[in-house]
């Protein structure tokens, strides 16, 4: 009996643990603090060093758990991108992914190696354990702070996160594995290595992620059963590409890039069982690593590592990311905060507990540098994002909390989806009746009645309407709902619920209402055209003309425009022009977050 009570004990632990997790989510969500760094410290708290007691020093379960949650994130991730993002910054995103980790990994390391006093080839594993960019600690805290980055911006931030985090880790097991051996590989070896990991993985990434989409269309599986069988199948993809010795992270990240990308049964309950299911990973995962710290014994280490963190804050990564966005066209101001945003996470404690796990010599300070790097930036890069995106005019603040949408798959067909939001008295919608051509009302729920929509016209604040929309659509109807502070000064020829922002081109804006322009002024961003052609600095309320329409400095950092608004000529343009506007206007759904 007292074997089994242990196990209800070690039950009832784990349980108030997740519990206090969880609702200490509330806390950082308030302060805008980490949500990792709370679940380390959690962790730590109930350690057998800290007030808790609990001893634990089982690094095989930590890695199998972390194998886990990393494989669910990172597949979360992808299913969430949408290709139109990833290929417009797929470039340097890629690049940032995989030359920007080891020329982080290889700047940090000379520091490591003088400041630890260790060799070389474990200077460069420490380089390797804290190189990569945690996804989730970054969009946690750009959401939580309220911040709308520049569309280029955070599309960079949002495919270099989620696809960098498989290359730091097959670099770090490469290294560990040459270690182990005592150096008999040669880098040759480790070269081809990588390559032929990242080769094989994205192979079996794209092959497994349409497997998963075949067999979703087509296998009739009992309701709600879509979304648990897509979460083992994306392990399976992981299980079996890591058994094959290539990189089943990046495997299970393109296999949710596929998955997301393609029409599929279901699709709202797999987001949001899978929202649910990473959100609860992450807790346990930052719990356990939590558990393997001991803080008598960072102390020991943590002079040394404070100094390695901030050589990779303030020089290794800031150098990598402006060597590899040099040949890309990003100003020096974008080329900046996309340094200081490169948050350290849950990817470099648990590449750092894999030493400890195979016994390599010096295990534990590998380990403990590890930790001290990745809470030295999620306390100072964490807490200073905000500002800084301020001071270097990347973000705006977000005055317009995103509504609440309600997504209801449709049985028998893929193309449409039910999507529902209530109407708050200033939303777009309402004010304006403005929707993209491809939604549709259906229905209006006005005090517990439900009604056609001939029969709720005209709508009223407080109602709740429900839309017919193609699934992988659905979020780009949030912007229509929105309940937006009304204008101080409303101009009723401008589009003020449609702003550019000012880093789209003028041949976007342009292809979008159908105006000839020049090919070379077609690669100009806004922001550019309003520099040169006013001939002084831009303020508020500058208008330059584009065919029929007249674009409006809207809002004006510095000496630089960042929003655009559209002022439509309406005592010169017939009303079907207008209304092909109006219409058309939807299409700017991909510069929504400016």
């Amino acid at each position: 009996m007292a074997s089994l009570d242990a196990i209800s004990i070690g039950i009832l632990l784990g349980a108030l643990l997740v519990l206090a997790g969880i609702l200490s989510s509330l806390i950082a969500l308030r302060f805008g603090a980490p949500l990792l760094l709370v679940f380390l410290i959690l962790g730590m708290l109930a350690g057998e060093k800290g007030p808790g007691g609990i001893p634990f020093d089982d690094f095989r379960t930590t890695y199998l758990v972390g194998s886990i949650a990393l494989a669910l994130i990172l597949f979360d991730g992808g299913l969430r991108t949408r290709f139109a993002t990833f290929r417009s910054v797929l470039a340097p995103s890629l690049v940032l992914a995989t030359a920007g980790v080891l020329l982080t990994a290889a700047l940090t390391a000379p520091a490591a190696k003088f400041l630890l006093d260790i060799g070389w080839i474990e200077a460069l594993l420490v380089g390797a354990v804290v190189a990569s960019t945690d996804a989730a600690a970054v969009f946690f805290l750009i959401h939580a702070r309220g911040l709308r980055l520049r569309p280029r911006v955070g599309a960079t931030l949002e495919v270099e996160s989620g696809s960098n985090d498989p290359f730091a880790v097959f670099l770090a097991l490469t290294l560990v594995e040459f270690l182990q051996r005592g150096g008999e590989e040669t880098w040759l070896d480790v070269v081809g290595s990588l390559s032929l990991q990242a080769v094989l993985g994205a192979v079996m990434g794209i092959v497994g992620g349409r497997v998963i989409v075949l067999a979703l269309n087509r296998l009739a599986l009992p309701q709600g059963l879509h979304a648990p069988f897509v979460a083992a199948m994306a392990l399976v993809i992981y299980g079996l590409t890591s058994f094959e010795h290539a990189s089943g992270f990046l495997a299970v990240y393109l296999a949710g890039l596929v998955v997301g990308n393609r029409p599929t049964r279901a699709h709202n309950a797999v987001a949001v069982f899978l929202d649910a299911a990473t959100w609860l990973a992450q807790i346990v995962m930052f719990v356990l690593l939590g558990l393997l710290a001991w803080p008598d014994r960072l102390i020991v280490h943590v002079l040394p590592a404070l100094a390695v963190a901030a050589m990779l804050m303030f020089v290794a990564r800031p150098a990598a990311v402006f060597c590899c966005l040099a040949p890309f066209p990003f100003s020096w101001r974008e080329k900046l905060f996309i340094s200081w945003v490169g948050l350290r996470g849950a990817v470099g404690i648990f590449l750092a507990s894999i030493p400890l796990m195979v016994g390599l010599p010096q295990a534990q300070l590998f380990f403990d540098v590890g930790f001290v790097v990745v809470l030295a930036s999620l306390l100072v890069q964490g807490w200073t994002l905000a500002p800084a995106a301020h001071r270097l005019h990347i973000a705006l603040p977000r005055h317009d909390p995103l509504p609440r949408r309600v997504e209801l798959d449709l049985p028998g067909q893929l193309a449409q989806e039910i999507v529902g939001y209530p109407l708050g008295p200033n939303s777009p919608y309402l004010r304006r009746h403005l929707i993209p051509s491809w939604a549709r009302p259906t229905l209006v729920v006005r005090e517990e009645r439900i009604l056609t929509p001939a029969e709720a016209d005209p709508v009223r604040p407080g109602d709740y309407l429900y839309l017919l929309a193609p699934p992988e659509k659905a979020q780009a109807l949030d912007r229509f709902f929105v309940d937006m502070p009304a204008p101080a000064l409303p101009d009723p020829h401008l589009l003020g619920d449609f702003f550019v922002s000012a880093d789209v081109t003028l041949g976007a804006v342009a292809e979008i209402y159908g105006i000839e322009v020049d090919a070379e002024l077609a690669k100009t961003a806004l922001a550019d055209h309003f520099a040169r052609a006013l001939g002084h600095p831009p303020k508020p309320g500058d208008t330059l003309p584009l065919g029929p329409i007249v674009l409006v400095a809207h809002d004006v950092e510095g000496d630089r425009v960042t929003a655009v608004g559209l002022r439509l000529p309406e005592d010169e343009m017939p009303s079907s022009f207008r209304d092909r506007l109006r219409r058309l206007a939807r299409r700017l759904d991909p510069f929504r977050n400016y």
